[in-house]
């Protein structure tokens, strides 16, 4: 049965664009295989500002890597400073490239700006 991998709706036998949204339909078991699946993925990346996600979950895209910024700010009890916790997750096979990235990116930033 085609599905609509933008809205989700089913539709029946034949028909190819969803008219709701007008994207190209797919068949269920393709839409699938493309769930996500929390026991996939794993944390590459903890830190406490979300640009610094953002910037590493660019660097992994430009290296054909997907990656997802999961925060979680903790606002349920009072306390001094900022709680806030943000993580990027990778699938695991593509766990080891992306740390590896990950350290370029961390050795570059630590050394001496050329002159």
């Amino acid at each position: 049965m085609p599905i609509c991998p933008n809205c989700e709706y089913e539709y029946i036998e034949g028909v190819t664009v969803c008219p709701d949204c007008g994207y190209e339909l797919i068949e269920e078991k393709e839409f699938e295989e493309h769930l996500i699946n929390p026991e996939d993925w794993e944390v590459v990346y903890t830190c406490e500002e979300e640009y610094k996600a953002d910037m590493i979950k660019a660097n992994l895209y430009g290296a054909g890597i997907e990656s997802i910024i999961i925060s979680q700010n903790d606002r349920n009890f009072p306390a001094l400073g900022d709680l806030t916790k943000v993580n990027l997750v990778v699938k695991k096979n593509d766990l080891e490239t992306a740390k590896q990235i990950i350290e370029d990116i961390d050795s570059k930033s630590h050394e001496e700006p050329e002159e």
